[in-house]
C-alpha cells in the first residue's frame, strides 16, 4: 500500500536515486543524494519495509539510544521531496537507501508507484564504478539511457552494456518498461584509491546532474572537499613510488585518449555553469535554496589546493593481475570533462 499523505503538489518533479553497494563506489552516489538532501532539507514521506527486500545478516539492524530507550533503525530505502524555488522552481523526490537482497522486481514497482502518484517526468540514478582513471584528472562521468530518444534529445550514450547487472539496471530498465523516462549517471573512481569517502566523483556527479535537470544545485564545502581529498591522495602517491609510476602511466593514457574537441566541449561546459551560477547570484540559503560555492569558481575543484584536512586512507597499490568490480573494461567512461570512452557502464 502507497502512502502518500501530507506530500504537497509538485512542480515539474525529478526523481534521484542513489543506493549503497555494489553501484555505488566510493560512496559517492549515496552521498549525492544525501548531499542533496541536507542541502536543501528534505522531508521524508516514505519508507519501503525493509522487511521485504532486505537480509538482515547482509545489511544488519542498529540498536541506539534515544532518552535511554533503546530503539532500532532498520536497512532500508526511504523517499524525501525538496521544494527548489527560484525563477524555474522544480522539486526532486529523492530516493536514498541500500541495494535490496531480494524480490527486485516488486522494490522497483513500488518506487515506480510513488513516481507514478507524485508525477514525476523522469528519474535520474546515480551510480559510480571503479575504472582504471587518474585521481589528478576530471572525474570521467557518463550518462546513459535506454530510450534511443532520449539519448538524442539529451545527448546521452544508449547503452548497450551486457553482463551481471545491480539494481541501478533493473531499476532503469523498469522505468523504460513503464514508460517512464530514466537516465543513469555514472562515474568513475579510481580503483587504487576506492575507499569512501570520495567527494570529488560526488561532486562530479552532481555537476552532471546539474546540467542535465537545469538545476542549480548549492555545493556547500563539497568544492573544498575535493580540493581536499586530491591532495591527500597527491601526498600519498608521493610517498609510495609504485603508487606515483602507476598513476602517471594512467594520466598519459587519459591524455593521449582525449581529444581537443572533447576538451573544448568540457571548456563551454564548465564556461556555461559558471554563467549560470554567476546568474543566480544570492546568498547562500536564500529564497531559492541556492548556495555560492567560494566566488562561482566552480573549475576549482580540478586544481590542488593547500588544505588541513584529514588525509584519505592510503591508496592500495594495483596488482595487475587483480580484476576490479565494476572496472573500465566492461563501462562507458565518457567523460563529463571529455574524457576518455570505453563501453558501456556496469548496471
Amino acid at each position: 500500500m502507497i502512502e502518500l499523505e501530507g506530500v504537497p503538489e509538485l512542480v515539474d518533479p525529478v526523481m534521484v536515486a542513489a543506493f549503497e553497494g555494489w553501484n555505488d563506489a566510493g560512496d559517492a552516489a549515496s552521498a549525492a543524494v544525501a548531499h542533496l538532501d541536507k542541502e536543501w532539507k528534505g522531508e521524508v514521506f516514505a519508507a519501503l519495509d525493509a522487511e521485504d527486500y532486505y537480509d538482515f545478516q547482509v545489511n544488519r539492524p542498529t540498536v541506539w539510544l534515544d532518552g535511554g530507550v533503546r530503539k532500532i533503525t532498520w536497512p532500508t530505502t526511504r523517499l524525501s521531496v525538496v521544494r527548489v524555488g527560484g525563477d524555474k522552481p522544480r522539486d526532486l523526490v529523492l530516493v536514498r537507501g541500500i541495494e535490496p537482497s531480494m524480490r527486485w522486481r516488486s522494490f522497483c514497482n513500488e518506487l515506480l508507484g510513488f513516481a507514478h502518484e507524485l508525477g514525476v517526468e523522469l528519474v535520474v540514478i546515480l551510480g559510480a564504478l571503479l575504472g582504471d582513471t587518474p585521481h589528478t584528472r576530471p572525474v570521467p562521468v557518463s550518462g546513459v539511457t535506454s530510450d534511443a530518444d532520449l539519448a538524442r534529445t539529451m545527448d546521452l550514450e544508449e547503452t548497450k552494456y551486457e553482463g551481471p547487472t545491480g539494481i541501478v539496471g533493473i531499476l532503469q530498465e523498469a522505468c523504460t518498461h513503464a514508460g517512464v523516462p530514466a537516465v543513469s549517471l555514472w562515474a568513475a573512481v579510481p580503483h587504487y584509491v576506492s575507499q569512501p569517502p570520495n567527494p570529488k566523483a560526488t561532486l562530479a556527479l552532481l555537476n552532471r546532474l546539474e546540467d542535465l535537470i537545469d538545476l542549480r544545485i548549492p555545493l556547500g564545502e563539497l568544492a573544498e572537499d575535493a580540493r581536499a581529498w586530491q591532495l591527500g591522495v597527491d601526498q600519498l602517491a608521493a610517498e609510495d613510488s609504485e603508487v606515483a609510476e602507476y598513476v602517471q602511466s594512467l594520466e598519459e593514457a587519459r591524455d593521449t585518449a582525449e581529444l581537443p574537441e572533447a576538451s573544448g566541449e568540457a571548456i563551454a561546459r564548465e564556461f556555461e555553469r559558471y554563467l549560470r551560477r554567476r546568474d543566480g547570484g544570492g546568498p547562500s540559503g536564500g529564497p531559492a535554496g541556492h548556495a555560492t560555492d567560494g566566488g562561482g569558481d566552480t573549475a576549482s575543484y580540478l586544481r590542488d589546493t593547500p588544505s588541513e584536512r584529514t588525509r584519505p586512507p592510503r591508496p592500495q597499490r594495483p596488482d595487475p593481475g587483480t580484476e576490479t568490480p565494476g572496472g573500465t573494461g566492461d563501462t562507458d567512461t565518457s567523460s563529463d570533462s571529455g574524457g576518455d570512452s570505453s563501453e558501456d557502464s556496469p548496471e
